[in-house]
């Protein structure tokens, strides 16, 4: 049984529940380049002349860039903001907000709005079957039956959980209580603002990789926002991006 993000259904209360599979990251501002790891480096042994690296090419410096990741030197790595608006299921965000040193953090609030029925459903792409003990176990493709058994259970779940959220409301029921019925998997949304020292301790953790020294173990749907993350990052502050990989995918 296929799901994609456009599937839609009318609930008996006349409200379009729909279902996802794919998390959104959009950057809206950011002030962030590898330029700024350097005048903050600098300003130890210059003082006022490592202004000057606003107006140099920070290419020419990039083996100082490196220098830094290598040898753990974080603070210059702070100097830079990025700020991404998150569309993610609600245990994502749970998971997310464990991220507290160089985090900031707005949600959307059940308190003051009344909740749109988004709800998430894996992709057919999701591994659902995990085998082996904690800390060695690992995750394996679902079966057909599996796959279309989660499909099926979610969906006619949320749509319940949703009816019964409509019904509280109408019934004078305020939003801050009748939200309790609704599972974790109904997509919300938040801002998160962070510089590109605390973004590399997230992806250490929450990102699989390659070139990372230290594996993780993520679950999958927050290392899909962090993979989105890191693209953005990856343009802004390319030099920065690349000793982070060179080192092993470690925050300084």
């Amino acid at each position: 049984m296929s799901h994609t993000p456009a599937e839609s259904t009318e609930s008996p209360d006349s409200a379009a529940v729909s279902f996802r599979s794919e998390v959104t990251v959009e950057l809206v501002k950011h002030s962030a380049a590898d330029s700024d790891v350097l005048w903050a480096a600098r300003v130890s042994t210059a003082g006022e002349q490592s202004l000057e690296e606003l107006q140099k090419d920070p290419e020419r410096s990039k083996g100082l860039i490196n220098y830094l990741m290598r040898d753990r030197h974080g603070s210059p790595f702070e100097h830079n903001s990025m700020t991404f608006f998150i569309s993610a299921p609600i245990f994502v965000f749970r998971e997310f907000m464990r991220h507290r040193v160089g985090w900031s953090y707005n949600e959307e609030s059940g308190r003051y709005r009344q909740l749109e029925p988004v709800f998430y459903v894996p992709g057919e792409s999701r591994k659902l079957v995990q085998q082996g003990r904690p800390g060695k176990y690992e995750f394996v493709e679902g079966t057909a039956a599996q796959h279309e058994l989660t499909g099926r259970v979610m969906e006619d779940t949320y749509r319940e959980a949703y009816a019964a959220y409509l019904e509280m409301l109408a019934a004078g029921v305020a939003r801050e209580v009748a939200r309790a019925v609704l599972p974790v998997g109904l997509f919300s949304s938040m801002y998160a603002t962070c510089n590109a020292r605390s973004l590399m301790h997230f992806l250490g953790l929450r990102t699989q990789h390659e070139q990372a020294k230290v594996p993780s173990f993520p679950q999958r749907e927050i290392e899909m926002v962090g993979e989105q993350m890191e693209a953005h990052w990856a343009e802004l502050m390319p030099l920065t991006y690349g000793a982070f990989n060179a080192n092993g995918r470690i925050a300084p």
